[in-house]
C-alpha cells in the first residue's frame, strides 16, 4: 500500500473554485491509478473523478463532469482535483485513493482502490 496524503480543502462561497491535492509517498507513484471519492454527512461514499496510471484516461461522476478536472503530476508524485463552479451539494470530506491495478468495478467502484488517504473537507456556503 502508499500512503497518500490529502491538502487544500477548506471553506469557498458557492460559485466559488478550490483545488485539492493528494501526495503519494512511494516513488513508485507512477504505475498506480488515482480517484477522488467523497462523503457527505449522513451519506455514503461516492466516486467524484478518477485518472489512468498513465494520465491518458479521465473519468467523472455525472454530477461533477464539466466543473472538476483531476489531472496528475507523476515527477511529484501528486494528483490534483481542480474543482470549478462549487454548489453546496458538493460539500463533503473528500478522499484520495490509489489502485495498483484496474479491476473490481472500474475506476468508478471503490473496491478497486487499494490505498486511501485520511480525507480533506470541503464547505460549500450559500
Amino acid at each position: 500500500q502508499v500512503q497518500l496524503v490529502e491538502s487544500g480543502g477548506g471553506l469557498v462561497q458557492a460559485g466559488g473554485s478550490l483545488r485539492i491535492s493528494c501526495t503519494a509517498s512511494e516513488r513508485t507513484f507512477r504505475p498506480y491509478a488515482m480517484g477522488w471519492f467523497r462523503q457527505a454527512p449522513g451519506k455514503g461514499r461516492e466516486f467524484v473523478a478518477a485518472v489512468s496510471a498513465s494520465g491518458s484516461g479521465t473519468y467523472y461522476a455525472v454530477s461533477v463532469k464539466g466543473r472538476f478536472t483531476i489531472a496528475r503530476d507523476n515527477a511529484m508524485n501528486t494528483v490534483y482535483l481542480q474543482m470549478n463552479h462549487l454548489n453546496t451539494e458538493d460539500t463533503a470530506v473528500y478522499y484520495c485513493a490509489a489502485a495498483v491495478r484496474v479491476g473490481g468495478g472500474g475506476y468508478y467502484s471503490d473496491s478497486m482502490y487499494d490505498s486511501w488517504g485520511q480525507g480533506t473537507q470541503v464547505t460549500v456556503s450559500s
